[in-house]
């Protein structure tokens, strides 16, 4: 299983960058996601994620630190949040943290909903 790497790219639609290590197990999500193909974007990331999950039984540390996410975005966050809390009840390590603007309110509240939709405990971290 090869590391996945993904810079973000800015233009018309916005893509987060991400940085999956295999060898770490450290994977982050960062930047902003506003896509319109969120679907084509988003498949091959959560199946590498899928994929490692299976494969691998080491401390997953997964790490979100998007400033913006648009609404399509939201459907496959919670996707891999599922991903990641079948990961920890199938008896794994995973550490959660998701960083955020502290005077942002709405991201607060968005990351407590994840939180209670995925069952999931996520360390909420100001920057």
């Amino acid at each position: 299983m090869k590391d996945l790497i993904l810079e973000s790219k800015n233009g018309t639609y916005i893509t987060p960058a991400i940085r999956f290590m295999v060898e770490t197990g450290v994977c982050e999500i960062s930047g902003e996601s506003f896509l319109e193909e969120t679907a084509k974007f988003y498949t091959p990331i959560v199946e590498w994620l899928k994929n490692y999950t299976i494969s691998e039984n080491s401390t997953l540390i997964f790490s979100i630190k998007l400033t913006y996410f648009n609404t399509s975005t939201s459907k496959w966050i919670l996707n891999i949040l599922n991903i990641l809390r079948e990961y920890e009840q199938d008896g794994n390590n995973l550490i959660v943290n998701w960083y955020y603007d502290e005077d942002d309110i709405d991201m607060q509240d968005d990351i407590e909903d994840y939180e209670l939709d995925a069952g999931l405990k996520i360390n909420k971290i100001k920057f």
